[in-house]
């Protein structure tokens, strides 16, 4: 299944239904009057969080989704049908945004989360509506509403409690494929990975879900290589797991390199808790594993593990490290979601 994470749709609800204009004429009843019911109420369009979906792949062959409008009212007081409603289904972890790209619509992040993204019309009153006690023949009734148009964008951020960072051939995806059932694409080259992929990870009995999101580059914020768009997948992550190439010969300039282009995307992301760690470690003897992890100890100002992927030496530590990471992060927002509901005016 290919992967797509961003998307334009085009939405429209339903228009309701006209009134009907109506007088009631059968043999032998003396008293007839106006009986125009009401027009229908037009379909609604809305967008619901399901489970199954990973990608907005679907939309890519329908772009337009119109829901049906109301049928109009007719004579004998008869309301007309209602239109029926439509549902984008999309998975969790989407945004929807407005024609600008820029406000935020809605974020379903829980599963069966619903949003209303277009109303459909009310229907209109028929003449029996408008009748009083000076009026007993109304020769008027209401058209019915007409629906909401309106372009969308769909754009997915997958929802993973640690994310992969790191220049191309770093080791993400062989990280990825040594702690998880998932299976991405290795190979020798830079920019293996093209689209995200998402792995459960256990250790110690506890799981957590970790996801790999294609190689950085210098000048990833102005385009380069595969850019930085990517790395909307990540702004959900708890803890960000920063892997270095152990055998680059700069290690430290690899380091900054990831970190000026997460500032230069967004310091909310830059800011988030970050486990730095050497790979490769396997292709190094100790004394140039020593002095890297100095230097890089040195640059971050926190502990640095070394790791490899291939003969798994120090993953194990690692793995500890970000479920421990995870853990206290889940804790915080439980604390400050506790302070935020215990408060009342």
């Amino acid at each position: 299944m290919k992967f797509l994470d961003l998307c334009k749709v085009y939405v429209r609800s339903g228009g309701g239904g006209s009134g009907a204009v109506s007088f009631r004429r059968e043999k032998f009843i003396e008293f007839g009057g106006p009986d125009g019911g009401d027009g229908g109420r037009g379909g609604d369009v809305w967008a619901e969080a399901v489970d199954g979906l990973n990608t907005l792949i679907d939309f890519r062959y329908q772009q337009h989704f119109f829901a049906r409008s109301g049928q109009p009212g007719m004579g004998r007081q008869r309301t007309g049908k209602n239109g029926e409603d439509i549902v984008l289904k999309v998975p969790v972890g989407t945004e929807i945004l407005d024609e600008d790209q820029e406000t935020v619509i809605a974020d379903l992040t829980e599963l069966g989360q619903r949003v209303l993204l277009a109303k459909g019309g009310n229907g209109g009153w028929g003449n029996l509506r408008f009748k009083t006690s000076t009026n007993q023949g109304p020769r008027r009734a209401n058209p019915g509403q007409e629906g909401v148009e309106r372009t969308l964008w769909l754009r997915l951020k997958l929802i993973a409690d640690a994310g992969l960072l790191g220049l191309p051939n770093a080791g993400k995806s062989t990280f990825l494929a040594a702690t998880s059932n998932a299976r991405p694409k290795i190979a020798d080259y830079p920019f293996t990975t093209l689209h995200p992929n998402l792995g459960v990870v256990g250790i110690d009995g506890s799981e957590f879900v970790v996801a790999d999101i294609p190689g950085l580059i210098e000048g990833a914020h102005e385009g380069r290589g595969l850019g930085d768009q990517f790395l909307g997948h990540v702004e959900r992550c708890k803890v960000l797991l920063h892997l270095i190439d152990g055998t680059s010969e700069d290690v430290v300039e690899d380091l900054r390199t990831i970190l000026t282009e997460l500032e230069a995307y967004s310091p909310e992301l830059a800011a988030k808790p970050r486990v730095t760690a050497l790979n490769k470690i396997d292709a190094l003897d100790d004394e140039e594993r020593a002095e890297k992890l100095a230097a890089l100890e040195a640059a971050t100002g926190k502990p640095v593990l070394g790791m490899s992927g291939v003969s798994r030496e120090g993953l194990d530590d690692v793995l500890r490290t970000v479920r421990r990471r995870v853990l206290g992060a889940k804790q915080a927002e439980a604390a400050q979601a506790a302070d935020d509901t215990s408060w009342t005016p």
